[in-house]
């Protein structure tokens, strides 16, 4: 409200000037804004002269800015009564209506006073700052220039100036007017050199832009003032985080923080102690975060800015729970807090409360309307439950003169958070010129997906295969069952059943080979970087052969963004009888391999941008006794986000490890697909 105070500074002393020197105590209590010890004054006055009308004037200013505006509203109201023509208290009248908030009133008023003497500075002024309030800036600002034709230059009227095109500005922002809003900010800067709020606002809009290399720029502008350095460095800071580059962010930041000892303002030492703890968190650097945060808590208990510190540690670190009883206890102290409603919506995802979490995300919209991170968070939701089809075409070959094309088309229907539909359809067709066999194979699934628990999900699909091969035409029932659980923290864990065919080559489909899998997945991941995943095949066939299959990987995050992490797989395989004319199928197999990958994932990818992965795997494999053999293992897929809707990768594979069909063999696939969002949003939301 820094144009309204404005505002009643220029009236108080416009008022001023016409006041007798006996008063002149009482002046310099309104001046120097000690408006308690003014109304002490003034009523004194009153008390021997009770019809002074500059004492009323007066008496009325201190009680309105000393937070009495009602009863400074009915004092002038009966000034006006004994002055009703008296221009003067007209203004004071006016100005009290702003106290009071009442902007749509005072617009009428004031209005009517520019057109009862179009050439007086205060009411143009004050009619410009009403206009502003009410956020009609374009119109304000044309009342605000005619009051600087009466009065050119005068800094009351510049200060408001400047406020109405950062409000302006902020309401083209929000509209996500990105151009119109920096051309308000940069003509602003015109008008006032380097003006540090001019120069935040312009920041803060190229952040939200997007636009970080425009972003540095500004800070680094801002950081030309001395006085504005560590300010500068916070905000650069952050520039580097949004940019990937977390461990420059954080000597950057250390350099703002090293000079908190220097620092006078308290805005700007809290303003600091955010940013490092939040370039501590960014990095990892959980345990020192830790001791900060709890040292802040210690001399600033309850404070809402480090409650939102401690919320995103935990948020980091995976501690969901605890997260969202930080945020609950920021939104005790304030139920509008942008940090308490937003950072709660994002706690309640992470522990899979999907209906609580948009509840969540819409609160913080009703007090911060158009909000974009806000409206970004309930956009991802929805992507999460919004109807698509993926189709997927493929062709596989290997040294073994097999040949495969496939088409895999799938769709998933979510009718509520809970709920979603399943359906898929796979057509392939295997061939082989050396064996002069062929083999079609047409199969379709359909099931549900429901949350039983919100950190458990159980999945079944239920479809037919249609096999016609060179010596066989049966069908088979295949069955998915799955149930994800989610025990721990930093924990998954799948329970699985499978009953397939296999149908890796035409041979294999002739035979008609079932089999029937019950499998596990265990991941553990860790706050230090390290992760562990390890699952385990029991298969039972119907040609009475069983497999036991055990593989494991220990992997290390080498980066986040894009992911980079390294690691080493172990697997072991191992047949009841060994079949070895038909399939592999060996008494024991063991394979380990050092891997890397690269993943720049689809999901965090923004529209019109590429994503990809890359991974690299060699090794050596043991078949029974055998000497040992070397492995390699190369995937990838390069991929582009044509819209938040639809996306397309080309993939591909090529290795040469032994599989459940054959030994001493290389194998490749080449690929393509497609994705694309049936609808805009969920069909459960209207």
């Amino acid at each position: 409200m820094k144009i309204k105070s404005y505002l009643l500074l220029f009236f108080a002393f416009y008022s001023f000037s016409v006041f007798s020197q006996d008063m002149q105590e009482g002046y310099t209590y309104l001046e120097t804004g000690e408006y308690l010890q003014a109304e002490t004054f003034f009523k004194t006055i009153l008390e021997g002269q009770p019809d002074n009308k500059t004492a009323r004037l007066c008496y009325g200013r201190a009680i309105g800015l000393n937070g009495k505006s009602e009863d400074a509203k009915a004092l002038f109201i009966d000034l006006l009564k004994d002055y009703p023509s008296d221009f003067e208290v007209k203004l004071n009248y006016g100005e009290a209506l702003l106290w009071n908030s009442n902007f749509l009133k005072a617009k009428t008023y004031f209005k009517g006073l520019v057109e009862e003497d179009p050439k007086s500075f205060p009411a143009l002024l004050g009619y410009a700052n009403t206009l502003s309030n009410l956020k009609e800036y374009e119109v304000a600002l044309l009342y605000i220039n005619k009051a600087l034709g009466v009065l050119p230059g005068n800094a009351n009227a510049l200060n408001s100036k400047k406020y109405m095109y950062l409000g302006y500005a902020y309401q083209k922002q929000q509209a996500q007017q990105y151009d119109e809003a920096e051309a308000l900010l940069k003509e602003n800067l015109t008008l006032f050199n380097n003006d540090k709020d001019t120069l935040l606002n312009l920041a803060n809009l190229y952040l939200i832009a997007n636009r970080l290399e425009d972003a540095k720029a500004t800070y680094n502008l801002l950081a030309e003032n001395l006085d504005n350095k560590v300010t500068a460095l916070n905000g650069l800071a952050l520039v580097l985080h949004l940019n990937g580059k977390d461990k420059k962010a954080l000597i950057i930041s250390q350099k703002a923080y090293d000079s908190i000892p220097i620092l006078k303002k308290s805005s700007d030492i809290k303003q600091t102690q955010e940013r490092y703890i939040q370039a501590l968190i960014w990095n990892k650097k959980y345990k020192q975060s830790e001791e900060l945060i709890d040292a802040l808590i210690k001399e600033q208990p309850n404070k809402n800015w480090i409650l939102a510190l401690e919320a995103t540690l935990n948020i980091y670190k995976s501690n969901f729970k605890n997260s969202l009883k930080d945020y609950n206890r920021v939104l005790v102290n304030d139920s509008t807090s942008f940090d308490g409603n937003l950072g709660k919506a994002n706690a309640l995802k992470a522990l899979g409360h999907y209906d609580n979490a948009y509840k969540s995300a819409e609160k913080t919209l009703s007090f911060y309307d158009n909000q974009k991170d806000a409206l970004n968070f309930i956009k991802n939701l929805n992507t999460s439950f919004t109807p698509f089809h993926e189709i997927k075409a493929s062709y596989t070959f290997d040294n073994g003169d097999n040949k495969a094309f496939a088409i895999n088309n799938m769709v998933e229907i979510p009718f509520s958070t809970k709920l979603k539909l399943l359906g898929s359809y796979h057509y392939r067709t295997t061939e082989n010129n050396v064996t002069n066999n062929n083999a079609t194979s047409n199969n379709i699934n359909s099931g549900i997906s429901y949350q039983i628990l919100p950190n458990a999900t159980l999945k079944g699909t239920a479809g037919i295969i249609s096999v016609n091969s060179k010596n066989n035409k049966y069908n088979q029932l295949l069955a998915n069952l799955s149930l994800n659980i989610k025990p721990f923290k930093l924990q998954t864990l799948d329970l699985n059943y499978k009953r397939e065919v296999q149908n890796f080559n035409a041979e294999l489909l002739d035979r008609e080979i079932v089999m029937n899998n019950f499998f596990v997945n265990y991941n553990i991941s860790t706050n230090f970087k390290l992760g562990w995943f390890t699952q385990y095949y029991f298969t039972s066939q119907n040609d009475d052969n069983i497999r036991n299959l055990f593989f494991t990987s220990l992997y290390y995050n080498i980066l986040s963004k894009p992911s980079l992490k390294a690691g080493l797989n172990y697997q072991y395989i191992t047949f009841k009888n060994q079949v070895p004319t038909i399939y592999f199928s060996p008494e024991k197999f063991n394979a380990g391999e050092v891997f890397i990958n690269l993943i720049k994932d689809e999901v965090i990818t923004k529209p019109k941008e590429w994503f990809y992965e890359l991974t690299a795997a060699f090794g050596l494999q043991y078949i029974e006794d055998y000497n040992s053999q070397s492995t390699y293992r190369i995937q990838g897929k390069v991929g582009y986000k044509f819209s938040d809707r639809c996306l397309a990768n080309l993939y591909g594979t090529n290795s040469n490890i032994a599989s459940a069909t054959a030994a001493g063999f290389t194998f490749a696939e080449i690929g393509f697909r497609f994705k694309w969002y049936l609808f805009k949003k969920p069909v459960f939301r209207k």
